[in-house]
C-alpha cells in the first residue's frame, strides 16, 4: 500500500498529539488570585473545552495523620466537619449555581455531588507535596483498589498541618487552590489539593482573624472551617474548568477565583461565629461564587 506525503504527516501529528496528552493533561492547574490591578468583575468567558457534566462524585483522600493521637496536625474532628460538607453541598442551592456552566452542547453540571467515601494515605509522599506527588497519591489508591476509577469523579487530597506543598501554591498568599489532571492504569483522573490552614493561619484562613486575632468559626475548628470553603472553592473550579480549557475569564481566573475571599451576608452561628451556609446540623462560612448570568456577579445561589 502505497502512503502519499500528506498521509504520512498527518498520521505523524495525530501519533504526536495523542502520545503528548499525558504530560500536557499534568500540567492543568489553577489561576493565580487577582491583584489589585485586576478587575474581578469581567465577565467569564467559556474556552470550548470540557465541563464536568451531570453530577460529580467526590472521594476524599486524608493524607498524612488523622488520628487522635496526631495533636495539632490532624484529627478526627476535622475529618468529621469537612466529611459532612462534602456530603451535604450537592443537594445545596449553593452547588447549583455550577449548573450555569454548560459545554459546547449545552450540556451542564446537574449541580449534584454524591460522596463516593474516603481513605486515609500515611505520608506515602513524603511530608512537602508536587503536583506529581498529589497525581500519584491519588493513582496509588485508583491501582491498589482503593478507591474506584472514576471517569466522573473527583479525587481530593486533604493534608494534615505537617504537610507543605509550595510548589502547588499552599500557604502561598498570591496562589488560588491547586486541581489538575493525572493518569491511573491508562485512564485520567481530575484531583484537587486542599492544604492545612493550621500550617499558616493567616494566609490559608484570613476569614477567621481581624487585627491578627483568631475569631470563632461556625463549627469550632479552623482547620475544619477553613478547610470546608477551600473544598467548596476548588470543587467549582474542577467542575467547571477541569483540564483548563473550560471556563475563566480575560486573566485567567475560574469562577470560584473571582469571588475568592468574599462571604456575602452572614448570621450567627451558635457560637457567635460569623456563617452564611447552614447543611444539616452544621454551619459554615463558605465563600460566594461566580454566577455565570447575563451581568455576573458573585453570590451564594442564584436567586441573589
Amino acid at each position: 500500500m502505497k502512503i502519499n506525503v500528506q498521509t504520512l504527516l498527518l498520521l505523524l501529528t495525530v501519533s504526536f498529539v495523542w502520545l503528548a496528552q499525558p504530560a500536557l493533561a499534568q500540567t492543568v492547574t489553577s489561576s493565580q488570585r487577582p491583584t489589585d490591578s485586576v478587575k474581578t468583575d469581567s465577565r467569564i468567558l467559556y474556552h470550548d473545552g470540557p465541563v464536568m457534566v451531570g453530577s460529580s462524585n467526590v472521594y476524599l483522600i486524608w493524607y498524612g495523620c488523622w488520628d487522635n493521637n496526631c495533636g495539632l496536625v490532624g484529627d478526627v474532628g476535622t475529618q468529621s466537619i469537612v466529611s459532612d460538607f462534602a456530603v451535604s453541598v450537592g443537594s445545596s442551592p449553593y452547588f447549583q449555581v455550577l449548573a450555569g456552566y454548560p459545554n459546547w452542547y449545552g450540556q451542564g453540571p446537574s449541580g449534584a455531588l454524591l460522596f463516593g467515601g474516603s481513605v486515609v494515605d500515611r505520608y506515602s509522599h513524603g511530608f512537602e507535596l508536587t503536583a506529581s506527588d498529589m497525581q500519584g497519591i491519588v493513582a496509588d489508591q485508583i491501582n491498589n483498589f482503593g478507591l474506584p476509577p472514576d471517569p466522573a469523579g473527583i479525587y481530593v487530597v486533604l493534608a494534615s498541618a505537617d504537610v507543605s506543598s509550595p510548589t502547588t501554591g499552599f500557604c502561598v498568599a498570591s496562589a488560588q487552590p491547586h486541581h489538575g489532571l493525572g493518569f491511573a492504569n491508562g485512564s485520567r483522573f481530575r484531583y484537587a489539593f486542599v492544604g492545612n490552614p493550621t500550617r499558616c493561619p493567616s494566609v490559608g484562613a484570613p476569614q477567621f482573624f481581624a487585627n491578627g486575632t483568631l475569631l470563632p468559626t461556625p463549627n469550632g475548628s479552623l482547620a475544619a472551617d477553613a478547610m470546608a470553603n477551600t473544598l467548596a472553592h476548588v470543587l467549582s473550579t474542577t467542575i467547571t474548568n477541569p483540564d483548563g480549557t473550560g471556563w475563566f475569564d480575560r486573566y485567567g481566573l475560574q469562577n470560584a477565583d473571582k469571588c475568592d475571599g468574599q462571604f456575602g451576608p452572614t448570621y450567627s452561628a451558635g457560637n457567635g461565629a460569623r456563617a452564611n451556609l447552614r447543611l444539616g446540623q452544621r454551619d459554615y462560612l463558605i465563600q460566594q461564587n461566580w454566577i455565570n448570568d447575563r451581568k455576573g456577579h458573585c453570590a451564594m445561589n442564584t436567586s441573589l
